[in-house]
């Protein structure tokens, strides 16, 4: 699996799993078959009330903890000082594990400052491999570079060939700061899976035209979270780096 070089040295897959909107009780099983398929990187978050599942999904799969890139993020009610720390240890019991490889505040909203104070503090005893943010625009993003200690590794942003983030992505570059795409595929707005153009691409190449937007994002060293409920298309999804 290719990988991107966070701005602290760790190695972060540039292609992962999105476990958003998947319902509790299918999320073992969806883990688990993408576990198999070959994917090692997952994103979840304590809002979408699955941490428990992924959790268990990767204690079934005795896959090594190295291995594996697991994220979550920290919601808004939980953002300060104090709560944030109680809310990681909890993400940490549902997941069932000794520390994170990434850890984003989710939203840009309410104690920020303190949020990220407490996970500066939990990065730097080894609880937490790598911290950064979702969401953020450019103006919230430097304002935390500047005033504090740690740089996010990370931003999280809707990016897909509708919302393409251009001058975003230069911005996160020239701050060392690395682009994650959420909703790779717009979640199916604008017709996405029959545009002209993204079909006339997979056909030139023999490829579905989920593979030809990811392959476009991952060109562009953009980490992409793809989410599919369907085994052939988390298949289809995986083998991306060979056209």
């Amino acid at each position: 699996m290719k990988t991107v070089k966070l701005n602290n040295g760790v190695e972060m897959p540039i292609l992962g799993f999105g476990v958003y909107q998947l319902k509790p009780e299918e999320t073992e099983k969806i883990v688990l078959e993408a576990l198999e398929v070959g994917y090692r990187s997952f994103d979840t978050a304590a809002a979408y009330n699955n941490e428990e599942a992924l959790g268990r999904a990767i204690k079934r799969s005795n896959i090594p903890r190295n291995e594996l890139f697991i994220t979550t993020k920290l919601w808004i009610n939980d953002a300060g000082y104090e709560r944030t720390k109680i809310a990681f240890a909890e993400s940490l019991r549902k997941l069932g594990l000794d520390y994170l490889d990434l850890y984003l505040i989710h939203q840009p909203y309410n104690d920020v400052y303190g949020a990220w104070k407490a996970m500066e503090e939990l990065y730097k005893e080894g609880k937490i491999r790598a911290i950064g943010v979702s969401n953020f625009p450019t103006d919230r993003l430097m304002d935390l570079i500047i005033h504090n200690k740690v740089v996010p590794v990370v931003n999280q942003v809707e990016t897909h060939v509708f919302n393409q983030q251009v001058e975003n992505q230069l911005f996160m570059q020239e701050n060392n700061v690395q682009i994650e795409s959420w909703a790779p595929f717009a979640e199916g707005l604008n017709n996405m899976f029959s545009n002209e153009l993204l079909t006339a691409l997979a056909s030139k190449y023999s490829k579905t035209l989920a593979q030809i937007i990811l392959r476009w994002l991952i060109q562009r060293n953009i980490v992409v979270i793809p989410k599919s409920v369907h085994k052939d298309r988390m298949i289809n999804n995986f083998y991306i780096f060979d056209f």
